[in-house]
């Protein structure tokens, strides 16, 4: 059964507000209805030419039409460590960095807060926060 339109509402604020406590130090880039995306607060050198760029990815999340997507970059190559935190969202998780949720049973706000908290912890570690 897709997800009803109040069920997509409430998925969308429980990650709106979860994503808005990382601002600071994350920087909001973008916020609609519709999804949020934040990056790191330092320039930093991105790609082969080595281009400054404001500030490395760091989460966002979209709602579609059956689902919202919800992705967060400081999990790429680093999955064995988030495991524990967040049981129930990592058996979401399609592909390297993205959770397709597709029940509202499947976002569990201490479960994202936690994944957040600990991203921002290895973006600092890694010089993409100051």
């Amino acid at each position: 059964m897709p997800l009803t339109d109040s069920d997509k509402q409430y998925i969308s604020e429980m990650l709106t507000d979860a994503l808005s406590a990382c601002c600071p130090p994350m920087v909001l880039v973008s916020q609609s209805k519709t999804g949020m995306e934040i990056i790191g607060n330092v320039s930093v050198p991105y790609g082969y030419s080595k281009t400054m760029i404001p500030g490395m990815y760091f989460s966002s999340f979209v709602v579609r039409k059956d689902m919202v997507s919800f992705y967060l970059f400081p999990l790429y190559g680093q999955v064995d460590k988030f495991e524990g935190l967040a049981p129930v969202a990592m058996k979401c998780l399609k592909g390297k960095t993205c959770f397709n949720f597709k029940k509202k049973e499947q976002v569990i706000s201490s479960e994202i807060k936690a994944m957040l908290k600990f991203g921002t912890e290895i973006w600092r570690k890694q010089g993409y926060v100051s």
